[in-house]
């Protein structure tokens, strides 16, 4: 039988009443999905711990040009943003790991090309995080700690 490893986190909206949505992926498995983050979600997740290599993906949808305001200089007055706290296989919070290791990839809702941009807590645009990490975790958790 193989081992099993609990991811957890939490998700949440800086303006819970923007339709904002959000997918949870492992590799090409979707784990979780939501068109609008309207309170925090909780997430737990069991899966494998089988010798691999995988891509666990946050996906945040739905956002429009109408979820921010800004002033006539160009400044952002309000915005929505997914915010993604306290990752963690089996109860290790990845922490600066997560934040060192996540790709942000997105567009600026449309309005730029595609970029790989450095993760800092929140998603603030339609795109995917992406975080790749082998298992058994915990042999990566030691290899990137």
């Amino acid at each position: 039988m193989t081992d099993q490893v609990q991811l957890a986190c939490t998700v949440s909206s800086l303006d819970p009443t923007a339709a904002v949505g959000l997918e949870i992926w492992i590799d090409d498995t979707q784990i979780y999905n939501t068109e609008h983050v309207t309170e925090n979600v909780n997430f737990t997740h069991d899966f494998a711990d089988a010798d691999g290599d995988h891509r666990l993906r946050f996906v945040m949808k739905n956002k429009t040009q109408a979820h921010t305001t800004i002033d006539e200089a160009g400044n952002i007055l309000s915005d929505c943003r997914l915010c993604i706290n306290n990752l963690s296989f089996d109860e290790i919070n990845l922490g600066q790991i997560f934040l060192e290791q996540a790709v942000y990839e997105h567009d600026f809702n449309g309005t730029a090309d595609n970029i790989k941009d450095q993760f800092f807590g929140e998603m603030g645009c339609n795109g995917t995080l992406t975080l790749e990490f082998t298992t058994p975790v915990y042999l990566w958790l030691l290899e990137n700690m």
